[in-house]
């Protein structure tokens, strides 16, 4: 007579969303990270980066003292942004990265948002991810102008996109499809801040969270897509110990 086996173990899928301008997107990405990479099942979890504009109506083209925009938008003296900046640059610093809001610049991100979808498209997940993480370090921490094109061409080819590849692209419109149809699902899901994590479209968490709770957010995916089985043949009625007592 055959056995049955228990169900193939099926691969967790992470999305993200997130957008290149928010300093928490960049911590939530590298606690997340953490989380993974000590998550035992990582090698079956395959992760998304979605595209999310926080201001969208910022305007095309070179950008703008981060400091100059964030105090005219909050209506808030410069005194008070860098106190701001200067807690979040505390924050980050614990994660490893080092902020530099004194030389960041605030762009529209749309058209770098196009580049990780060229990204995806042009060699998986993987160079998505780097391209991301590339960008994400030239805005924070080495202050890139986002809204200048040739800045964009340096930074992507660099994650290893070959450049006439990245300079035809933001010639034309690759990858604007994918970010409004990001940015279309967020809507349909409720997202209304990044950064956002759902996994398998079940269980989501919000923000940059601490490390462990991504962890619980893995692990809670894992227990709901590989639940443990019993086989159908066995007898549930087969001695066994339990606890301390064991009955002979």
């Amino acid at each position: 007579m055959s056995i049955p086996t228990l169900n193939a173990v099926r691969t967790l899928h992470v999305e993200v969303w997130s957008d290149i301008a928010c300093p928490w997107c960049y911590i939530g990405k590298r606690r997340f990270a953490t989380a993974l990479a000590d998550f035992p099942h990582r090698d079956h979890v395959e992760v998304t980066w979605r595209s999310y504009e926080l201001s969208p109506r910022t305007p095309v083209g070179p950008g703008r003292p981060e400091i100059d925009m964030l105090a005219a938008l909050k209506g808030i003296p410069h005194d008070q942004v860098k106190k701001m900046f200067a807690q979040v640059t505390a924050v980050a610093a614990g994660e490893g990265l080092a902020y530099d809001f004194d030389r960041s610049l605030a762009a529209n991100t749309f058209a770098a948002h196009r580049l990780v979808h060229l990204a995806r498209t042009t060699g998986g997940a993987e160079l998505a991810e780097r391209t991301l993480e590339a960008l994400f370090s030239a805005h924070f921490e080495h202050g890139a102008d986002l809204g200048d094109d040739e800045t964009l061409v340096r930074i992507v080819s660099g994650a290893g996109i070959d450049e006439e590849v990245v300079r035809a692209a933001l010639a034309g419109d690759v990858g604007a499809d994918a970010v409004r149809a990001d940015e279309d699902e967020a809507r349909a899901l409720g997202v209304t801040g990044v950064p956002f994590f759902v996994v398998d479209r079940r269980i989501a968490v919000s923000g940059a969270q601490p490390a462990d709770v991504f962890t619980q957010l893995l692990e809670a995916g894992w227990r709901e897509a590989n639940p443990l089985q019993t086989l159908a043949t066995a007898d549930p009625d087969a001695a066994a110990c339990v606890d301390d007592s064991c009955a002979i």
